[in-house]
């Protein structure tokens, strides 16, 4: 089989390779996938390398392969941008026209969340607390918060001998702060 029959097959099937990625990603996006398609996204990127250093002498192959090298290149900055806001917590799904948006149900629901995880409301709190001191650095993700505040509860469990601790986010000298106290409890009635 001849070089070029070779290329076009094989830039047919990255083509190919691309789109499944872009509606995986955007299945991801969407919430439709639980888990980010980083595996076929390598794939792509190792086939796409691959004819970096290869010399195509056809000039319409050429141009297709780099076109397809900026494609992915373009799409791999938006899938990190998204990712990025997706870890800042500040990406909202979008789904389409299939969504009716009920701001009383949404704050409704994301009192739920609230009240079941403590710590998302700190978490706010001092995405608020970022936002307004305007630190110039992007401000922790979830998971890193999370982890912060998991490690310091550990710390203070001896401290306050049991209870629950409460974290709550305070601005002091321009900075947020994390401050953490008992959980008060309501007297049994």
């Amino acid at each position: 089989m001849p070089e070029r029959q070779i290329l076009i097959r094989a830039l047919d099937s990255i083509a190919e390779e691309m789109r499944e990625l872009e509606i995986l990603y955007e299945r991801y996006f969407s919430g439709e996938e639980k888990r980010e398609p980083l595996k076929k996204r390598q794939q792509l990127q190792a086939r796409l390398r691959q004819f970096v250093n290869r010399r195509i002498t056809k000039t319409d192959l050429r141009f297709r392969y780099e076109g397809l090298a900026a494609r992915f290149h373009t799409y791999s900055s938006y899938w990190d941008r998204i990712l990025r806001l997706m870890d800042e917590g500040r990406y909202e799904r979008h789904l389409g026209g299939s969504r009716i948006r009920l701001p009383a149900l949404e704050t409704q629901a994301r009192n739920i969340q609230n009240a079941s995880d403590p710590n998302e409301d700190a978490y706010q709190q001092m995405l608020r607390a970022h936002k307004e001191c305007s630190l110039g650095k992007p401000a922790p993700s979830r998971q890193q918060f999370y982890s912060y505040l998991n490690r310091q509860r550990s710390a203070l469990a001896e401290k306050f001998k049991g209870q629950e601790i409460e974290f709550r986010v305070v601005t002091e000298d321009g900075k947020p702060k994390v401050k953490a106290r008992p959980k008060k409890t309501s007297p049994p009635s």
